[in-house]
């Protein structure tokens, strides 16, 4: 697990195991916060060892950016804090997170001290603050990845974890394009410093205007070119055709998940224009 810190008491951390993950943490003078958890227990649990014993302090709060498996799983392994979430994260966990966590266990032995753990305060739309020490959070809707996705301003620092409203490569299966473009554009016009993304390495001042303007870009060829494809009968085929190249991203991207992802976008998307 890689670690950094990226400002005075907020940490960093991102998975060597699975797809870049990551999670972070914001430190008090008597408690901290946990801003996601990553997607093993091992990795969950080395966070909240440097949390506990580098760093000094438990943590109070955890607060999940959506209600996917790599971001949220890992509540359980801190015990007594209290979980913020979207409305929409907590609903989702109650209805589909047990049986979805129920069927991971029976492929992967290493999930089976995991429970699912939905947030226990919520909020579902505006803002909801939190303070930490000398630092203010601000808790912010961020849709597009999925429904239920929030954001993370450090106010201070203009330190956002973005979870994955923000990412190497925009990822919209669960979610919406449009909804994806409003929320990234959002996020370059807020004067940030830092970006940590859902997934991949963090992206400095000097680089957010460009990374911006690339996943706007890719979001918009991805939707005329599905737009193009129209009802033909060999639709797979043409979508097929459709290069990540030609979209404005790399394939290496995510350690080279990205073309897998590109793909769902593709079929994900004709779906939602055209009904099939």
């Amino acid at each position: 697990m890689h670690r950094e810190r990226v400002s005075e008491n907020v940490f960093w951390f991102q998975s060597e195991v699975y797809a870049q993950v990551t999670a972070g943490v914001i430190i008090g003078p008597q408690w901290a916060v946990v801003i996601d958890t990553l997607a093993l227990p091992e990795e969950t649990l080395t966070m909240r060892e440097f949390i506990e014993h580098e760093l000094g302090v438990q943590v109070r709060y955890v607060i999940n950016t959506h209600y996917h498996a790599d971001h949220c799983w890992g509540n359980c392994f801190f015990p007594g804090a209290v979980v913020i979430g979207h409305a929409k994260c907590r609903q989702y966990l109650i209805e589909d997170g047990v049986a979805s966590l129920e069927n991971a266990q029976k492929q992967n032995p290493s999930l089976r001290q995991v429970k699912i753990v939905p947030p226990h305060l919520t909020f579902e739309t505006g803002e909801m603050t939190l303070r930490v020490g000398k630092k203010n959070l601000i808790l912010s809707t961020s849709p597009g990845h999925s429904d239920d996705g929030i954001s993370v301003l450090v106010e201070e620092d203009r330190v956002l974890f973005a979870g994955d409203a923000f990412m190497p490569l925009p990822f919209i299966v669960d979610g919406d394009a449009d909804d994806m473009l409003a929320s990234i554009k959002k996020i370059g016009k807020m004067g940030l410093e830092n970006i940590i993304q859902g997934h991949g390495d963090i992206i400095l001042r000097g680089e957010i205007d460009a990374a911006v303007r690339e996943n706007v870009n890719y979001l918009n060829n991805i939707k005329k070119a599905v737009k193009a494809g129209g009802k033909r009968k060999n639709v797979d085929e043409y979508l097929e055709e459709i290069a990540i190249e030609d979209c404005g991203k790399s394939r290496v991207y995510l350690g080279g998940l990205a073309e897998t992802l590109h793909r769902r976008n593709l079929r994900a998307l004709h779906r939602q224009m055209h009904g099939e």
